[in-house]
């Protein structure tokens, strides 16, 4: 049941349009944060995003992706509903829930070294919306349009505000030409909204390729000739935070390299969801998580 108002309209019919932001970025006192830490918090508040270079070590790397390879080869999990196949090829695309399903990947999700940022950017205990492991191979990968994550959550799963924090970890090397995400610096302070109404079980398509959720091309020329395009690189075991509402893709990865990240979503426990805002069934627990039980750090 849905008793909040809703501060964000998309979907609703013809017409598109941008809505300032009304909500916080950082839902901490800044100025509180460890030295260290409040010059990436400024630059978050300011881009939407902030990076962190090799934040896990190599041998830690090494270990989850060794785990990544060896759940790619697992015959059981290849037809469960977790797995997403690319739309042409059937490569695996990704592997949602997989905090859930692994118990390497469920001690990522909770490392205190993630936690730390994630809870001093949303001020207060947190829960996991969302993860899943993504899949970009060699010469097979295909493209992420641009797109808001909030814009779906909102309409989709029922999230009310602007209080969640995306966080891909590289589990191997991030180049600009490998298909890496690339980020629409200051869009987070801007919702666009989307045209159309939103079909029953819509995630079964959109997890492939996305059609309804996606900004109009108006709308992208707009925001990139404010501030441009950033692309996520570096080397395996950096990691990138942004924000709910920051403005992503990634292109198609027709190199002889692939890349793969895990990716979990931190969500205030005071920001839970509510039924959807488009009006339809919520989504399935492994793709918008409703256990709301916030997670504690793991050193």
């Amino acid at each position: 049941m849905r008793n909040t108002e809703d501060f964000y309209p998309s979907r609703i019919g013809p017409g598109r349009g941008i809505i300032e932001r009304i909500d916080p970025v950082i839902y901490t006192d800044i100025q509180h944060q460890p030295e260290d830490l409040s010059g990436k918090l400024k630059f978050f508040e300011e881009n939407g995003y902030v990076i962190f270079d090799q934040l896990f070590l190599p041998e830690e790397v090494s270990r989850y992706h060794a785990e990544l390879e060896r759940l790619l080869a697992d015959d059981a999990l290849k037809n469960r509903d977790e797995t997403i196949r690319e739309p042409a090829s059937n490569e695996i695309r990704s592997i949602f829930s997989v905090h859930t399903l692994n118990a390497l990947f469920t001690s990522l999700s909770r490392d205190k070294r993630i936690l730390d940022v994630v809870e001093a950017i949303i001020g207060s205990k947190v829960y996991i919306h969302q993860s899943r492991l993504n899949f970009k191979p060699g010469f097979e990968g295909k493209e992420f349009y641009w797109h808001s994550d909030f814009e779906t959550w909102h309409v989709e799963d029922g999230m009310p505000r602007m209080r969640a924090v995306s966080c891909s970890i590289a589990l191997s090397d991030n180049y600009v030409f490998n298909g890496s995400l690339m980020v629409i610096p200051g869009s987070h302070r801007y919702y666009v909204t989307c045209e159309g109404t939103t079909p029953e079980e819509h995630y079964k398509q959109s997890l492939k390729k996305q059609e309804y959720g996606t900004p109009d091309r108006q709308t992208l020329e707009w925001l990139v000739e404010r501030n441009g395009i950033e692309v996520f690189t570096g080397k395996a075991g950096s990691v990138i935070f942004f924000d709910c509402n920051t403005m992503h893709g990634s292109n198609g990865n027709i190199t002889p390299l692939s890349r793969s990240n895990a990716f979990f979503v931190y969500n205030s426990i005071e920001n839970t969801l509510t039924d959807p805002y488009a009006g339809i069934a919520p989504r399935p627990e492994y793709i918008a998580s409703r256990n709301f039980e916030p997670i504690a750090p793991q050193v």
